[in-house]
């Protein structure tokens, strides 16, 4: 299946990429959790390929852990996630973190800011299919005000030239990819996709977050 997934993204690289809005600095959540908490917290997002996903949240100080995978509706074969054209999950990443050191809406104003284009429908850049949506796993009922309500803000703001198409729904399942595509920006920095698709979004992840700029990444662990 690695093989696949290899060939098959080395063909999107090839495809002209669908104009991005650039990462950018964007207010903090006007509401957020506390950080109470002395129990780590998850958060489900989608963004993309989840290979660039999981290297944004490695480099981000107070997430203890990121791993790579689907979400969405529930599935088993990996060929029958990236392959079918109905009822398709999203790839995905779970993100375990610290609530004493970072807060659900700042792993948001990450999300946002540099770890993809909220405004893409079905697609990120090369990446095109609903697979690679834009999504927030929501949970619990404070996940799902949080997200919401940090969706309205920057549509108010007009912190986007388009509409944020970023969809807040809540947490079925999450089915963890094999160990041979997880950290894969960090085993392959040399790759053609990692160069022009991945490694801009983290130099813009220390431009715009430097307090929180994790160096080196987290590294998955099975």
């Amino acid at each position: 299946m690695s093989m696949l997934r290899l060939l098959y993204c080395a063909f999107l690289v090839a495809l002209p990429a669908a104009a991005e809005e650039a990462p950018r600095p964007l207010p903090p959540p006007a509401s957020d959790e506390s950080r109470h908490a002395d129990a780590p917290e998850v958060a489900v997002l989608s963004g993309g390929c989840y290979w660039g996903m999981q290297a944004i949240f490695e480099h981000v100080r107070g997430v203890k852990s990121v791993m790579a995978g689907f979400s969405g509706l529930s599935a088993s074969a990996e060929d029958q996630l990236i392959h079918s054209s109905a009822g398709k999950p999203s790839e995905a990443v779970r993100i375990e973190y610290d609530p004493a050191q970072i807060t659900y809406g700042q792993i948001l104003q990450v999300y946002f800011s540099a770890a993809h284009d909220p405004t893409q429908v079905d697609r990120q850049g090369p990446d095109v299919g609903p697979q690679y949506r834009s999504a927030i796993y929501y949970g619990n009922d404070d996940q799902k005000k949080i997200a919401e309500a940090y969706i309205a803000q920057l549509q108010s703001a007009h912190a986007f030239s388009g509409s944020i198409a970023t969809q807040v729904v809540p947490l079925i399942a999450f089915h963890r990819v094999a160990v041979s595509q997880q950290d894969y920006v960090q085993k392959n920095p040399a790759s053609s996709y990692v160069m022009h698709v991945d490694m801009p979004r983290l130099a813009a992840l220390k431009v715009l977050f430097p307090a929180i700029y994790l160096d080196p990444p987290l590294t998955y662990s099975d």
